[in-house]
């Protein structure tokens, strides 16, 4: 009997399993996916009845074009690997496609639904696309003949246009980056639009257009750009996210640029507008100048100037008719006036002579100088009249007669 250890039969198991599983193709279902940091992508592959573990190592995991998601079927090539102590094995896997449609469909799916969730899509984003267009940056590859077929049309349609070139790479695994930098670049330098893309292929030769790193670069884009990858039924990730995509490169500078011919037809047309214009503003102002010419001579300063003075004129005489007339009346008015004044005034000068005679007599009359009765006497106190009763013992007083004036001070007071 031959007796094993474990780590003698987890050693046989696993030389039998690693040389008999070297090269594996299995169909199942992902569970319990996880990206790791260090790059590795750890999950469970199984059916309805079994489940493997699995591995991808960083290296095989870069190569992915599309992300492992929980319940996505897919077919995977690898290798079994054993474990030996812990007796465990597990599915090392080389490369993974999904059941049932292409590993690129399904990661332009995956990455058109994320971008659409996170809004580079949306319209509000888009920028307006100058309607003249002088400078313009080209970014694609120099080689191409997409580049032919651009400055082609824009010498035709637009010559004034100044084009500066960013040479690309636009398919292979350095493409993406390649025309990230480019945009970025072209963003910087100022100009006003930008065309993005190249001629037609396939899937794979498109696939640096559906790169999240260049979707980034046209949504950080300030200037309004415009993805043209390859022939119109060709949809990448760059034309959802550009202001405008157009069917292919050619089709791009015909969108964008305005038709040279087209122009100069609307400017003769514009000229033509002008002239007929600027004819009928000429005539209707001719005809304004000759209305207010014949308003001049009808009010010119001159017969204006002679109207007024004819009406001066004219008031002047009736002014002097007037004043005649009044004068004439006033004359009339005035002699019964003047007399009846006179009258009156005679009148008056009588009355007041009289009066003041009177007045003159009364005054004369009431001079004490002029009474001459013997003991009597007018007492006056401050120079005020007053009555001898009103005076007190120590007052001073006047004693005045018509002859005699004497100043005295009262020492006593005797009532009877």
């Amino acid at each position: 009997m031959n007796v094993l250890t474990v780590d003698g039969l987890n050693e046989q198991i696993k030389n039998l399993l690693e040389t008999t599983f070297i090269r594996t193709f299995v169909e199942g279902e992902l569970s319990r996916v996880t990206y790791h940091n260090s790059g590795h992508v750890y999950f469970t592959l199984k059916d309805a009845d079994s489940s493997i573990s699995c591995v991808m190592f960083k290296g095989n995991a870069a190569r992915l074009k599309f992300r492992l998601e929980e319940g996505l079927k897919v077919i995977i090539e690898g290798a079994v690997t054993v474990y030996k102590p812990r007796g465990s094995y597990q599915l090392n896997c080389v490369s993974i496609e999904p059941s049932g449609h292409g590993a690129l469909a399904l990661a332009f799916e995956q990455l058109k639904a994320k971008l659409s969730a996170q809004g580079y899509f949306a319209p509000e984003h888009k920028k307006e696309i100058p309607k003249y267009i002088m400078d313009l940056a080209l970014i694609t590859s120099e080689t191409g003949a997409a580049l032919q077929d651009m400055l082609r049309v824009a010498s035709v349609r637009w010559p004034l246009l100044k084009i500066s070139l960013y040479d690309v790479l636009v398919q292979g695994e350095s493409a993406a980056a390649s025309i990230a930098r480019a945009i970025k670049l072209a963003d910087s330098a100022g100009h006003d639009a930008i065309v993005v893309g190249r001629g037609g292929g396939s899937m794979e030769d498109l696939w640096a257009f559906n790169e999240e790193l260049v979707a980034n670069a046209i949504y950080h884009c300030q200037t309004p750009i415009i993805s043209a990858v390859g022939h119109e039924i060709d949809w990448v990730i760059s034309d959802y996210v550009a202001d405008l995509r157009a069917p292919t490169p050619s089709a791009a500078m015909e969108m964008i640029l305005p038709d040279r011919n087209e122009i100069l037809m609307n400017m003769d047309a514009i000229m033509q507008q002008l002239t007929r214009t600027q004819a009928q503003r000429l005539q209707r102002a001719q005809e304004k100048l000759s209305h207010l010419k014949a308003s001049f001579a009808q009010n010119a300063i001159e017969n204006r100037l002679k109207m007024k003075l004819d009406e001066v004129k004219q008031l002047q005489s009736v002014f002097n008719q007037k004043m005649q007339h009044l004068l004439e009346s006033a004359q009339r008015d005035i002699s019964p006036l003047v007399q009846m004044m006179q009258r009156q005034a005679r009148s008056i000068v009588q009355s007041k002579a009289a009066e003041l005679k009177h007045l003159h007599s009364a005054f004369l009359s009431q001079d004490p100088k002029l009474k001459s009765k013997k003991g009597y006497a007018q007492i006056s106190k401050g120079g005020k009249l007053v009555a001898l009763e009103s005076l007190k013992a120590g007052d001073l007083f006047e004693a005045m007669s018509d002859k005699v004036t004497l100043k005295s001070e009262v020492k006593t007071i005797t009532i009877n």
